[in-house]
C-alpha cells in the first residue's frame, strides 16, 4: 500500500484527528495532520519513557534498579495500555479499514503486531503466561512508528508546500485606477476584466494583464524559474504574483481568479501530486504481497517454535518480531515521497508536471521533436544585415529605413525601427502610407522614400543594383526576409531580417545530444530556412514545409522507427502532435499554463528546460528503484532473522529491536529521497560562444497590414 493513496491509509490518518473521516482528503488540512502527528508522537514518547524505565527486561540489560513504591509494578501495564489506546488507535483503525477494503498492507501488519504484543502482555499480567511481558516493546513500537509516520507526512507536506507558496505570491489587495485617474484599494475578488491597476515598484501584480503605461523590470521567477528580471512595457503581458522591481506600471486586467496563470500552475502541481504512477502501482503490489509473506512467515514461525521446538514463549516473541519487522513502512514511503519531492523540485525550476506518467516516460525518450518558431527561435524578427550602394553607407540606409518604417506596426518594421533607434536618432517621416503585401512609403526630409520587398520592386519596375546582388543572393539562400530601401525612386540599400534563434537553443541541443537523445526540428518554413537552422544548431534531423495539422504525422513517423518521442511546442498549433507524442511538452506557457494536450509545461521559453525534465526523470527513477530495493530487500533479509532462523548462530531479534530496525529503514528511504533536493534544474548562463546566428520565415516578402 502506498502511504497516501489508499483509502485505508487515509482513514488511518483520520484516526489521529479523532476519526474525522473527511480531514485527510488529498492535500486538505495536511498541515493540521502533520501537527497532530507531532503532538501525538511527543505525548506517546512521554508515556513510553516510564514504561521503558520500569521494564524488568531493560533493568536487567542495563544493570540498574528503578525506584520502587506502592503501585510501581503497575507503571508498565498502565502506561503501556495508554500508549496502545492513544497512539495505537490510528494503526488499529487503519488496519481494520484495510480488512474491510480487502487491501491488506502496512497498517494491518502493524495492527497484528500491536494486538499480539498487547494480548500477550495482558495474559502475562493475568498469570496465564510467564515472561511474556511486552509492554515496553509495544510502547516503543507505537512511538517509533508514530515518529516515522510524522516524519513521512512532514516530508510530503514540505513538497506540497509548493502550492501554499504559490498562493502566498498574490497580494492581499490591488490598487485600482478610476476613470478620473484616482486610485482605490480593493480586494482581489473585486477586480473584473478590463480594470486598470497600479503596480508600484516592489509590489506584486494582482492579476494577469497587459501593461498599458510605464515600463519596469519584472521578476518572473515564480513562473519561469529564471532569476533575472525581464523588461516589460506597454503591450507586454504580466502574470499575477510577479514583482515590479524598479518602476510603477499600469496594467489592464485580462484574467482573474481561477483563470490566472498562477491558478493554472497551482492546478498543475496539485494534479501532478495526486496523479498515480507505474512505479507507485508497483510499490502498492509489492506491499500487498509482503502482507501475505509476513502472515505466512508469522504463522510458520509460531508453529515451528511452539510445536517443533516446544517453546511457546519463543513462539510468541518471534511471531511478534516477524510481524513488526515485516511492516512495509519504508516500502510504502519509497515512491510517494520521491514523486512529491520531484514535483516540488520541478516546480521551483519552472517545470510544471501535469502527469506523473509523463515525467516517468521522459527517462526513456529517444528523440525530442522541437517546433521551430517560438521554441528554438524567438518568433521575433531581428535585423541581421544591411547593405548599401556606392555613395551610401550602411548607417545612412538603416537610419532612413527606420524613419520610413516608424509608423508601421508590422513585425519586420518594428525590427528595423528598433535597430535604427539603437544605432542613433531617426528623422521624422510624413505622409506615411502602407501598401498591403508590398511595403511602405513616406516622405523624409522632403524626399520620397520607400521600403518594400521583391514584389514592390517588380511592380515599380526596379532591379536589384549589381552592388547589392551578392549580399541579397546570400541572404535569400538562407531564406531571410530581404527588404529594399528606395530614395527618390532609386534603390539605395537592402536589409536582411530573420527570426532570431534563442541563444539557449545551442546549449539545449548540445546537452540533449550529450544525454544520448536525438534532436529533431519540425517547421512549416521552407527547406532552406530549416536547413540553415539545423546547420547552425547541429540538429540530427529536420522536417520542413509541414502544415500545422500534419505535425502529428511527423511524430507518428518517428514512433514508427521505434523511437520514443517527446514533442516540444508552444501549444497553439501543436496540440495534436503534443497529444500523439509519448510525452508532450508545452514551452513558454506564460498565461497559457493550463494547456491540456501536454503532460509537462515549461513556464519559461528556455528549451534547456527539456534537458532538466530528462535529468529529473532519470534521477527520480534511480531514487525509486533504490528505495524499492532497500524497502523490499530489507524485509527479505530481516524476516528470517526475526523468525529466529539464526538463533543457532546466536542471532536473535527482540520485537523492540525489530521496530528500531524497521524505523531505521524508513529513515534511510526518506533521507535518500531528500537527496533529490540537491538537483538543480535551473538553466545556467548560456555558454555557447557561437555567433548569434538567426533563422528566417519562409516568405521573405514585406507584408504590412
Amino acid at each position: 500500500m502506498s502511504t497516501h493513496t489508499s483509502e485505508a491509509r487515509e482513514r488511518g490518518d483520520d484516526a489521529a484527528s479523532g476519526g474525522d473521516s473527511g480531514a485527510h482528503d488529498g492535500h486538505h488540512d495536511h498541515g493540521d495532520h502533520v501537527e497532530r502527528f507531532r503532538r501525538l508522537f511527543w505525548l506517546n514518547l512521554l508515556l513510553t519513557i516510564p514504561v521503558v524505565v520500569w521494564s524488568q527486561m531493560i533493568q536487567e540489560y542495563l544493570g540498574y534498579t528503578a525506584p520502587t513504591f506502592t503501585g510501581s509494578d503497575w507503571i508498565a501495564p498502565v502506561f503501556g495500555t495508554a500508549v496502545f489506546v492513544i497512539g495505537g488507535r490510528i494503526f488499529l483503525e487503519g488496519g481494520w479499514a484495510e480488512v474491510k477494503a480487502r487491501q491488506p498492507g502496512m497498517m494491518l501488519l502493524i495492527s497484528l503486531a500491536l494486538l499480539v504484543a498487547f494480548g500477550a502482555s495482558l495474559a502475562t499480567e493475568a498469570g496465564w503466561f510467564e515472561d511474556l511481558d511486552f509492554w515496553w516493546e509495544l510502547a516503543a513500537l507505537v512511538t517509533i512508528m508514530l515518529l516515522g509516520h510524522w516524519q513521512e507526512m512532514k516530508a510530503i507536506g514540505q513538497a506540497q508546500g509548493a502550492l501554499a507558496a504559490l498562493a502566498e505570491l498574490l497580494p492581499d489587495d490591488a490598487e485600482r485606477v478610476a476613470s478620473d485617474g484616482s486610485t482605490e484599494h480593493v480586494s482581489l475578488n473585486e477586480l473584473v476584466l478590463g480594470d486598470v491597476v497600479l503596480v508600484r515598484a516592489g509590489a506584486r501584480v494582482p492579476a494577469d494583464g497587459e501593461v498599458v503605461e510605464g515600463q519596469a523590470e519584472v521578476d518572473e521567477a515564480m513562473v519561469t524559474g529564471e532569476s533575472r528580471p525581464v523588461l516589460r512595457g506597454p503591450g507586454d503581458t504580466v502574470v499575477a504574483g510577479t514583482v515590479s522591481t524598479d518602476s510603477t506600471i499600469r496594467v489592464r486586467v485580462t484574467a482573474v481568479g481561477e483563470d490566472t496563470a498562477l491558478a493554472g500552475i497551482q492546478r498543475l502541481v496539485e494534479n501532478a501530486q495526486q496523479s498515480h504512477s507505474r512505479a507507485q502501482a508497483l510499490a502498492d503490489r509489492a506491499a500487498a504481497l509482503l502482507f501475505y509473506v509476513a502472515l505466512a512467515a508469522g504463522i510458520t514461525t509460531y508453529l515451528v517454535w511452539a510445536f517443533l521446538v516446544g517453546d511457546p514463549d519463543a513462539a510468541v516473541t518471534h511471531t511478534v518480531t516477524v510481524l513488526v519487522i515485516a511492516c512495509p513502512h519504508a516500502l510504502g514511503l519509497a515512491i510517494p515521497l520521491v514523486i512529491s519531492l520531484s514535483t516540488a523540485v520541478s516546480a521551483k525550476a519552472g517545470i510544471l508536471v501535469k502527469d506523473r506518467l509523463a515525467l516517468e516516460r521522459m527517462r526513456e525518450i529517444d528523440a525530442v521533436l522541437f517546433d521551430k518558431t517560438g521554441t528554438l527561435t524567438k518568433g521575433e524578427h531581428l535585423l541581421v544585415g544591411v547593405a548599401a550602394v556606392d555613395g551610401w553607407d550602411e548607417a545612412r540606409v538603416l537610419a532612413l529605413a527606420g524613419a520610413v518604417e516608424a509608423d508601421s506596426e508590422h513585425p519586420l518594421a518594428r525590427a528595423i525601427t528598433a535597430a535604427a533607434r539603437e544605432a542613433g536618432t531617426i528623422a521624422r517621416a510624413q505622409d506615411f502610407q502602407a501598401l498591403t503585401g508590398r511595403g511602405v512609403e513616406a516622405t523624409v526630409d522632403g524626399a520620397q522614400a520607400a521600403v518594400g520587398g521583391p514584389t514592390y520592386l517588380r511592380e515599380n519596375g526596379h532591379e536589384v543594383p549589381q552592388s547589392l546582388a551578392a549580399d541579397v543572393e546570400t541572404w535569400q539562400a538562407r531564406g531571410a526576409s530581404v527588404l529594399f530601401l528606395l530614395h527618390a525612386g532609386t534603390v539605395v540599400g537592402a536589409l536582411s531580417l530573420e527570426d532570431e534563434i534563442r541563444p539557449e537553443s545551442r546549449d539545449a541541443v548540445r546537452d540533449l545530444q550529450a544525454l544520448g537523445v536525438r534532436v529533431v526540428m519540425i517547421t512549416g518554413d521552407a527547406q532552406q530556412v530549416a536547413d540553415a537552422v539545423a546547420d547552425d544548431l547541429g540538429l540530427d534531423e529536420v522536417f520542413a514545409e509541414v502544415l500545422p495539422e500534419d505535425k502529428d504525422r511527423a511524430v507518428a513517423e518517428l514512433q514508427a522507427r521505434k523511437l520514443r518521442v517527446a514533442m516540444v511546442g508552444d501549444g497553439v498549433n501543436d496540440a495534436p502532435a503534443l497529444a500523439r507524442a509519448d510525452v508532450g511538452i508545452a514551452i513558454g506557457a506564460g498565461t497559457d499554463v493550463a494547456i491540456e494536450s501536454a503532460g509537462v509545461v515549461l513556464a519559461s521559453s528556455d528549451p534547456r528546460g527539456v534537458t532538466g525534465i530528462i535529468r529529473l526523470s532519470r534521477a527520480s527513477y534511480r531514487k525509486m528503484i533504490q528505495n524499492l530495493a532497500w524497502g523490499a530487500g530489507y524485509n527479505i533479509v530481516a524476516i528470517p532473522l526475526a523468525a529466529g532462523a539464526f538463533v543457532w548462530a546466536g542471532l536473535d531479534l527482540a520485537p523492540a529491536m525489530g521496530a528500531v530496525l524497521m524505523s531505521a529503514s524508513t529513515i534511510v528511504v526518506a533521507l535518500n529521497a531528500q537527496l533529490l533536493r540537491r538537483l538543480d534544474l535551473r538553466p545556467q548562463p548560456v555558454t555557447s560562444n557561437a555567433r548569434p546566428h538567426t533563422a528566417a520565415p519562409a516568405e521573405p516578402g514585406h507584408l504590412d497590414p
